[in-house]
């Protein structure tokens, strides 16, 4: 895939998992990467990992507009500019309907919804200014259907995708909005939170977690870190520039139907 050359991106949650992994492929195409996390330490310690030089690791909270304000103008000042966008920070709540507190509701939506349209929101004239603008944000397959015990979780990821598509027909032409929905990732913090609870909920190890987790996908795997930022390298490429308001999951074909008693 041919990225454009020069560009100046930002990516939210770049510290770990796939935020950081597609920092690290966007560095290797050549581009200019500013990690945003609330830990500035480990966002600039992976930065400064990456090919390349002029990497930066910003600490900002993505519910903060004047944070988030901040990241972006001093990205903008330091690369010259500012034309990608990703929206990867999030995190995970799994409980009980009845047990979900309303704080763990608003911290869940706070993050992976409401930071998300704070991080549009603060890029978006950058994006445009820029004239080839491009935003991706990470939503999960709990984006595209409903699971027990998530909640705040999937309300937040089915509002991400509708966010998405909303901006993308806003900021069109000038810059274009799509969004990647991952299946179950084991091996990022917050596929670990998943394991810890399965294993805990259904009384199995670790290993058996996750190899049923693969055998009842299609492809018969888990998804990987690298799988994702493929995805997103993709809709960022010059060969993705006609898509907009686009949901790609990349999931395996775990969407797909099956016939009772044949599974």
């Amino acid at each position: 895939m041919e990225l454009a050359a020069g560009r100046k991106a930002l990516v939210t949650g770049g510290a770990s998992g796939f935020g950081r992994a597609i920092g690290e492929r966007l560095a290797s195409a050549g581009a200019t990467v500013a990690l945003v996390d609330l830990d500035e330490g480990r966002a600039a310690e992976a930065a400064a990992g990456f090919a390349g030089s002029g990497h930066l690791g910003i600490a900002a909270d993505v519910r903060d507009t004047s944070q988030m304000k901040e990241a972006v103008e001093r990205s903008a000042a330091a690369f010259g500019g500012l034309d990608t966008l990703v929206v990867s920070a999030g995190v995970f709540s799994m409980a009980p309907l009845e047990q979900v507190s309303q704080e763990e509701w608003e911290r869940t939506i706070g993050v992976n919804l409401t930071g998300a349209f704070v991080s549009l929101q603060a890029a978006a004239p950058a994006l445009r200014a820029s004239g080839r603008g491009r935003a991706v944000t990470i939503a999960s397959d709990a984006g595209r259907r409903g699971f027990p015990t998530q909640a705040a979780y999937v309300a937040s990821k089915f509002g991400l995708v509708g966010l998405t598509e909303s901006v993308a027909a806003e900021l069109a032409p000038e810059v274009t909005v799509n969004c990647v929905c991952p299946v179950y990732c084991p091996t990022t913090s917050m596929g670990g939170e998943v394991l810890e609870e399965k294993v805990r909920r259904d009384e199995k190890s670790a290993d058996a977690v996750i190899t049923s987790a693969a055998a009842t996908n299609p492809l018969g795997r888990n998804a990987t870190e690298a799988d994702v930022a493929g995805a997103v390298m993709f809709f960022l490429s010059e060969q993705g520039g006609f898509l907009t308001g686009a949901v790609l999951d990349v999931d395996g074909g775990a969407r797909l139907g099956s016939v009772p008693g044949l599974d």
